[in-house]
């Protein structure tokens, strides 16, 4: 075997090769400067994220190196600290937090909420307040993630607050908020400077607003059925969406949108009608619990547009009482985002009974000033009253003879309609007249049903022992709960539904009529009316059951003061036999419907042949 030598040549030649890959490894290893920005990465990738949506993000920057003209996002998500700027007003104090620069604070000084607790709208992060940004190479950007630096400046009648978030020298996205030192209104300018290369123009910026409105009456359940979602669309029209459970809409042309929590209202009013939105309101409150924190939660989401491809957009926001001639004095008509009643109910409020009680609560206590006016209603309504009693008094008198007439045309349904026509008309009586006066009435009802609910100014005004006539005057805590009556006793509806109980037997008792079949018993309507109102009222403003105790006890010392001082049935029944004796020719109504039934009998009679 030949031995196998050491050869030099090749050697040499693996020294040569380990130095050339040795080279080229060296030549494509990174740089400085790159070193330094995979450390800036590994830093960020060690930051906790604080939110789903800024992991997201986060982990997008990771993967991806940075590129020299869209900036270094990455410093928008990071921050030593959080810090929040307080500022107050004559009536608000702010909190703007510096990581999202979202107001997570809103307080309205003068007022408090059941609990003797400072009033909040905003507070323990119910509210979110977020514009998601998406750039041309697939990533998005949430201001609700991003770290902004405040300036705050002191302005002659308003506070300035910039709150800025620097991507580069010449690329930031800027949150302009002015607060006024008067009033209930702030505006915020959501704006970008210099990312025209960075956002994607054919995905434009998207704006979202949620909030959970708390629950700040007694009453979760009357509080409840207050607190809306109201907005203003097309030219001057209103709607809203359901009180229960959840509804979602989507909406064109949108001119303002609030956020009604019964007694205050958040009001969003863009400088433009917002083209398209996507609207949503979903109850959280199924039952009276004196634990529930939120009463419904209220979303608004749409589109922002971009101005020479850059963000430039200004919101008003309304935050304070949803009183009516607050918003009135706004511009736009805010006012009608308060439900005051619909049709002639709401023109009745907004033109009688506002003014009418403003101008009484003016000199007068708000209790003293519900009474004042019911008494001023019923004595504009006391002319009805007398014809709808009169009314009664002719039918109890010819109630005699109609009992006759019905015994003896009891089998000739025809005959004994013509014959009770016949009556009515010779004795000067209509049995329709009783129901007009009584449907007269009705708007006044509605509209004071609707009127009451609604009156901000009843807010923590006392009057005997209700604590506040725009919630329920419980004279004892029952420390258990009754279906559909509550955990307590309130008296004020129990004073109206005796009232209503013996104006009921008054009534009843002057126009009650032979039982026939499948007639309501009146009897039963008698008891079961006030019990009504007992279960109904339990839980509503003192102020409404107020107002009903009156009106049904002035109203009960009307019909005494006119069966005993105005109105002798002596008289009316020497009337009523006086005009029975006078042959009356029909009128036109009457001679016409006397002739279709006698037309309808004949057809009848005919078919049987």
């Amino acid at each position: 075997m030949e031995e196998k030598k050491f050869d030099p040549l090749q050697f040499i030649g693996f020294i040569l090769i380990a130095l050339i890959l040795t080279w080229m490894l060296y030549r494509n290893g990174p740089t400085e400067e790159q070193k330094s920005e995979s450390k800036t990465i590994t830093e960020q990738d060690i930051t906790s994220p604080s939110s789903p949506e800024e992991s997201e993000t986060s982990a997008a920057f990771i993967q991806q190196q940075k590129v020299e003209s869209f900036g270094d996002l990455g410093t928008l998500f990071k921050s030593n600290s959080v810090e929040n700027v307080s500022i107050s007003t004559e009536n608000i104090s702010y909190e703007v937090q510096s990581k999202g620069a979202q107001i997570v604070v809103l307080q309205l000084d003068k007022f408090e909420n059941f609990a003797d607790n400072s009033l909040r709208l905003i507070s323990e992060s119910n509210t979110d307040f977020n514009v998601k940004l998406s750039t041309l190479d697939g990533r998005v950007l949430n201001t609700r993630d991003i770290f902004f630096t405040p300036t705050l400046t002191d302005q002659a009648d308003s506070y300035k607050l910039l709150m800025t978030a620097s991507i580069s020298t010449r690329q930031s996205i800027v949150f302009e908020y002015v607060f006024p030192k008067q009033g209930y209104l702030y505006t915020v300018n959501l704006k970008t400077d210099g990312m025209q290369t960075l956002l994607n123009s054919s995905t434009p910026p998207d704006f979202s607003w949620k909030t959970d409105a708390f629950r700040n009456s007694r009453s979760i359940d009357y509080e409840n059925r207050y607190t809306e979602f109201t907005f203003g669309y097309e030219e001057d029209r209103v709607d809203y969406l359901s009180l229960n459970g959840e509804d979602k809409e989507s909406r064109d042309g949108i001119r303002w949108i609030s956020y009604r929590q019964h007694f205050f209202s958040s009001i969003l009013i863009p400088s433009t009608p917002i083209a398209s939105a996507e609207l949503t309101s979903i109850d959280l409150a199924s039952e009276e619990n004196l634990e529930e924190k939120f009463t419904k939660t209220f979303k608004t989401s749409y589109s922002l547009g971009l101005t020479d491809g850059n963000l430039n957009t200004q919101l008003t926001f309304y935050n304070g009482p949803t009183d009516y001639d607050s918003l009135k004095a706004l511009d736009g008509d805010l006012e009608t985002s308060i439900p005051m009643g619909w049709g002639i109910f709401g023109w009745i409020n907004r033109v009688i009974f506002l003014p009418l009680f403003g101008f009484l609560s003016s000199f007068l206590s708000f209790g003293i000033a519900i009474i004042v006016m019911t008494v001023i209603v019923r004595l504009a309504m006391s002319p009805v009253t007398y014809k709808s009693y009169v009314s009664q008094i002719k039918m109890k008198v010819l109630r005699p003879d109609i009992e006759i007439i019905n015994n003896k045309y009891k089998d000739d349904a025809v005959k004994r309609q013509q014959e009770t026509m016949s009556l009515y008309s010779r004795a000067g009586a209509n049995p329709m007249s009783g129901c007009v006066p009584a449907l007269l009435q009705l708007p006044i009802f509605y509209a004071l049903f609707s009127f009451f609910p609604v009156a901000f100014v009843l807010r923590d005004k006392s009057f005997l022992w209700a604590d506040d006539l725009s919630s329920y005057d419980s004279v004892y805590d029952l420390g258990f709960s009754i279906p559909f009556y509550g955990d307590h006793i309130s008296l004020f509806p129990i004073l109206a539904s005796i009232a209503i109980f013996f104006y009921t037997q008054m009534t009843t008792g002057q126009q009650a009529m032979p039982q026939q079949p499948g007639m309501p018993n009146m009897k039963i309507i008698m008891y079961l009316m006030p019990l009504m109102m007992l279960f109904f009222f339990n839980n509503y403003a003192s102020g409404l059951s107020l107002y009903y105790f009156v009106s049904n006890l002035l109203t009960i010392i009307l019909m005494l003061v006119i069966k005993n001082y105005i109105v002798n049935d002596q008289k009316i029944l020497s009337k009523i036999e006086e005009n029975k004796k006078k042959p009356k020719k029909a009128g036109g109504f009457s001679s016409r419907l006397q002739k279709a039934m006698e037309q309808a009998e004949k057809q009848k009679k005919a078919g049987r042949k």
